[in-house]
């Protein structure tokens, strides 16, 4: 048997307790949660998650997921099932994702992996930065990879699915995901203090709770645009 629990990222305050004792006690326990940002739209802030992607993410030996589409679900939830003695989260949206095509996707299960280089539109340089996106906010990095090869601007995309488990990971993989010359710029619809432990040169994310409107008003409202990341981004090179 292998128990698991389903209900609205907002609402995992309410079993944290049970959360951290699984960690403790090394129990597999998977932990569904949906509605992981302000694109759950009309229920308010109240509904809405912002710290609680950060806040799972501190709990030592849980393994925290919030994958961009399909596919990475699918094997955040095989890693899941193969993780015998470590619970693990998985944050899901409410909004439809797109699929993202991925050169290799066995690098998943390593937490965080090169999604995209700005080669796959015709640009001969290499990247000059990095933009990190989890979730559904990984489309929106791909959207600004585009304006920005339309300015000259060359970036990486990078899918970071589990903070927790891309950690673990050498320091010579880390180092092929996130260049050390290159600056980094972090895209997620929640907590931004939590990025800037990867040497995040810039964080697109968001530091209030939100508002009761459609998601996409809300994520036009907050900066969560193709336009504001690819500014983003276009300013930091300019420092």
């Amino acid at each position: 048997f292998i128990p698991y629990g389903g209900t609205f990222l907002t609402f995992s305050d309410y079993s944290r307790n049970a959360i951290r004792m699984a960690a403790l006690m090394k129990l597999r326990v998977i932990h569904v949660f949906t509605h992981d940002s302000i694109g759950l739209g009309e229920d308010g802030p109240t509904h809405q998650s912002i710290e609680h992607a950060a806040s799972l993410r501190l709990i030592p030996n849980l393994d925290v997921w919030r994958p961009c589409d399909v596919v990475e679900s699918a094997i955040a939830w095989a890693t899941a099932l193969e993780n015998e003695h470590r619970p693990s989260a998985m944050l899901l949206s409410r909004q439809n994702v797109p699929y993202m095509h991925k050169d290799d996707a066995s690098l998943i299960a390593r937490g965080g992996y090169v999604l995209a280089e700005p080669s796959r539109l015709g640009l001969s340089q290499a990247a000059q930065a990095v933009i990190i996106a989890t979730g559904s906010e990984v489309h929106l990095a791909m959207q600004a990879q585009e304006q920005l090869a339309q300015r000259g601007i060359a970036a990486r995309v990078v899918s970071m699915p589990s903070t927790t488990v891309f950690d673990r990971q050498t320091v010579a993989y880390k180092e092929t995901v996130l260049p050390p010359h290159l600056p980094r710029i972090a895209v997620e619809a929640g907590l931004s203090d939590f990025w800037w432990k990867y040497g995040c040169a810039a964080v697109v994310g968001i530091d209030t709770y939100g508002e009761s409107a459609p998601a996409k008003d809300l994520f036009a409202h907050f900066g969560f645009t193709p336009e504001n990341v690819a500014d983003t981004v276009q300013a930091v090179l300019a420092r």
